[in-house]
């Protein structure tokens, strides 16, 4: 029987240490194709190219692996290669990452690495994005490799929803061994953000994005919760943002008659 076929991308960066380690475990699950941007693009969402150039080279930088880096975006490197790269292959699996830093929560929305994912799932392949909550560029990956491939067989040999990419986070490497895997919800937490007013050395006036990370959840469910108690979370996202309880409350409560 034929290996599957494997796309891996990131927002990080084709040469970041995350993607490395995740080729090497794919490699042990399928034929791999590398498309990973060639700079970083964390915070990207899920922006595209649009009016400007979009740049693709294959890179010699992964051992036996075909891989490609492009000036595009996260979202940019799955369609080109849907596109272009695999052509009429079509992939069994889309996984992005290993993000360097934390994804949980409402950092879906501004992820590139689950943008990545997700534009897989966009395309109907089962798509996985995967995040360790270490934002050190020297960061520590031993201790989830192997829920790494757990994971991605599960996904290999028994599928999920259409439509739905999964947005798995792993807890930095502590004493102890992570204590095992929680499927849960988004946990209801935002930024509040500041803009800090500074000056460059000519003068002229620039702001930097500053800001903390606050949970307002106080529920054992949901991601934030997994990933302070030592846990694996795993979040079944949908690229369909309708609201779907809303279309029921507007239909009873809005005066249509104001609105003809």
């Amino acid at each position: 029987m034929s290996k599957p076929l494997i796309l891996v991308s990131n927002d990080d960066g084709i040469t970041s240490k995350g993607i490395r380690v995740l080729v090497s475990i794919m490699k042990k699950l399928g034929d791999v194709v590398v498309v990973a941007p060639d700079s970083p693009q964390s915070g990207m969402g899920h922006a595209i190219t649009i009016g400007e150039t979009l740049r693709l080279a294959e890179e010699d930088i992964f051992e036996g692996v075909t891989a490609y880096k492009s000036s595009g975006t996260p979202a940019d490197c799955v369609k080109i290669a849907k596109h272009y790269v695999l052509k009429d292959r079509t992939p069994d699996l889309v996984v992005s990452g290993i993000n360097h830093g934390s994804n949980t929560s409402i950092s879906v929305l501004y992820s590139g690495t689950m943008s990545a994912a997700i534009e897989g799932a966009l395309e109907g392949y089962p798509s996985i994005g995967f995040s360790l909550c270490d934002y050190s560029s020297k960061a520590d990956f031993s201790h989830i490799e192997e829920w790494v491939e757990k994971i991605a067989r599960q996904v290999l040999e028994n599928g999920i929803a259409k439509g739905v990419a999964l947005n798995v986070n792993f807890p930095p490497k502590q004493n102890e061994p992570i204590q095992g895997v929680k499927v849960c919800r988004q946990a209801d937490a935002k930024w509040q953000e500041e803009f800090d007013e500074r000056f460059d050395p000519t003068g002229r006036k620039y702001f930097w994005l500053a800001g903390n990370f606050v949970n307002f959840d106080k529920g054992e469910d949901n991601d934030e919760w997994a990933i302070a108690n030592n846990y694996v979370s795993i979040v079944p996202c949908q690229y369909d943002l309708t609201a779907h309880h809303a279309i029921s409350q507007m239909n009873k409560d809005w005066d249509w008659e104001k609105l003809k």
